[in-house]
Order: structure tokens, then C-alpha cells, then sequence
């Protein structure tokens, strides 16, 4: 049987239904994490977020790093 429930987003308070009984079915499925996402989010949340705040969570790393690399560029050019 499977084991599906549903969920309020730690972020954004979002509702959702997770799909832990059937995985390749949660919304999550295919989201692909870092590990330093991964322990960002083991970090700040203690349950799951909605697909939303997964891929913006995502999308705040990438800026991250990319302005953590130009930032180390220009501290190098000095």
C-alpha cells in the first residue's frame, strides 16, 4: 500500500502530497541535490518541501556560487 500524505512546506507553507509509499511518483522525484543543498536543507527543515522551494533553493546555490566565483575572480586580480 502505498504511502501517500499530505504536507504544508517548512518555506512557504504550501500544502502538497508527499509520496514516500511511491517515490518515482512524489513531486520531488527527479529533483537532483548537492550535497551541500542536501545539507543545507538537513540544516534549516526538518520535513520536506514542495517541488517550488526545492528548485528555488536550487537556483539560490547556483547564483550563490557564481557569485562566489566572479568574487575569488576579482580578489585574485588584485
Amino acid at each position: 500500500m502505498a504511502c501517500h500524505e499530505t504536507k504544508y512546506c517548512e518555506r512557504c507553507h504550501a500544502t502538497f502530497e508527499c509520496k514516500l509509499g511511491n517515490i518515482l511518483q512524489c513531486q520531488c522525484n527527479g529533483i537532483r541535490l548537492s550535497d551541500e543543498e542536501k545539507e543545507y536543507l538537513a540544516a534549516h527543515y526538518k520535513d520536506c518541501l514542495c517541488r517550488d522551494c526545492l528548485e528555488a533553493i536550487k537556483q539560490e546555490a547556483r547564483i550563490k556560487s557564481k557569485w562566489q566565483s566572479l568574487f575569488n575572480l576579482l580578489k585574485w586580480r588584485k
